[in-house]
């Protein structure tokens, strides 16, 4: 029988790729006293005079922006005459800033292009080239998630451990509360210890209900029961956690599979949106769980965190362009206000600091 409480947590575990706790080992004293002081950060109000978030999104990218946009400019600018030996150095630079091969080549071959139409005739030609390119690639799949034309609405919200997927779902149900909009979310994560609470924190935090099962329950189970309190209770937006152990793992791969089935019987249609969760400090990883998850669960658009605490935010255009998939979200720090819809122009802007 379907458990409905409430709830408003902030999950931080081992980042992938460096460390992995296993999926049922409960989180120890300091990584508790590291999510309740998450939490607090989440919902502190911004105090007055605060940078709006375009400041904060070029404070947040300064990491990737002095990576990647500064060692561009001590290539390129003052460069009287752009050759194909400077082009060849600005791929190196792309490709070890996490933009990605298959995407850098392309970006090359179109900047050697121009430079063929003599289009580039010194470094802030080049410059300001580089920037039209990325934007294009980025507004090219850009499109914004609309939730309007179903209800209730299924976003099924997908990711390994340690991505701040449970963080997103909650500040996504945060943010549709507020709009005004009935939220429902599904803990349907019942392999990781305390998945279910920490999402039930969220909940509390927004007004959100959430339904849950016991620990090790069916996580189908859970999704059939949400699915049904959804229709009954005519939400607007249902939205449903999953588990998020190795994407390597065949079992949780069919597990995506029957929910998405137990989904689309309950609500023809749903999910209406399959968001995978990408932490952007993980770089070319991020590329490998998006390949994936692609494949396996019929990704549709996908949500990068973390892109405060990272060089890597290159990544954003390397996933974007590589998997022709929208980027529908963005995280620069822990507040709820910190995770913004996908802008390609502001992100641009903020990334070469216009």
């Amino acid at each position: 029988m379907e458990q409905v409480t409430k709830g408003f947590f902030r999950g931080l575990m081992d980042k992938i790729g460096v460390t992995s706790q296993p999926d049922d080992a409960p989180p120890s004293e300091s990584e508790e006293q590291l999510q309740q002081a998450a939490v607090v950060a989440d919902v502190q109000e911004k105090p007055k005079g605060e940078p709006g978030f375009f400041e904060r999104l070029k404070q947040g990218l300064k990491k990737t922006t002095d990576g990647l946009v500064g060692r561009i400019d001590t290539l390129v600018l003052g460069k009287k005459v752009i050759d194909a030996e400077t082009l060849e150095e600005l791929e190196e630079i792309l490709i070890t800033s996490d933009i990605g091969v298959k995407t850098t080549v392309e970006l090359i071959r179109t900047l050697e292009q121009r430079l063929g139409r003599n289009e580039l005739k010194d470094g802030a030609a080049l410059r300001a080239a580089l920037k039209e390119e990325i934007l294009a690639r980025l507004v090219a799949h850009h499109q914004v998630l609309d939730m309007t034309g179903s209800r209730p609405f299924v976003l099924l919200v997908i990711g390994v451990n340690g991505v701040g997927k449970t963080t997103t779902i909650g500040k996504l149900a945060s943010r549709y509360s507020a709009d005004g909009r009935k939220v429902l979310l599904a803990a349907a994560d019942t392999f990781r210890a305390a998945a279910a609470e920490q999402l039930e924190s969220w909940g509390s935090r927004s007004g959100v209900d959430v339904i849950r099962h016991k620990e090790g329950a069916d996580p189908s189970a859970v999704v059939f029961d949400a699915c049904k309190a959804a229709v009954a209770r005519q939400v607007d937006i249902l939205i449903v956690d999953t588990a998020g152990r190795l994407h390597t793992k065949v079992n949780l791969m069919e597990e995506m599979k029957k929910i998405r089935r137990v989904i689309d019987r309950e609500i023809p249609g749903a999910p209406h949106e399959t968001l995978l969760v990408v932490d952007a400090a993980t770089g070319q990883n991020a590329i490998s769980q998006a390949r994936l998850f692609k494949d396996a669960a019929g990704v549709t658009g996908i949500a990068l965190t973390k892109l405060d605490g990272t060089a890597k935010g290159g990544i954003v255009v390397a996933v974007s362009h590589e998997f022709a998939l929208p980027v529908r979200y963005i995280g620069v720090g822990e507040s709820i206000d910190d995770l913004r819809d996908f802008n390609p122009q502001e992100f641009t802007d903020a990334l070469f600091q216009a």
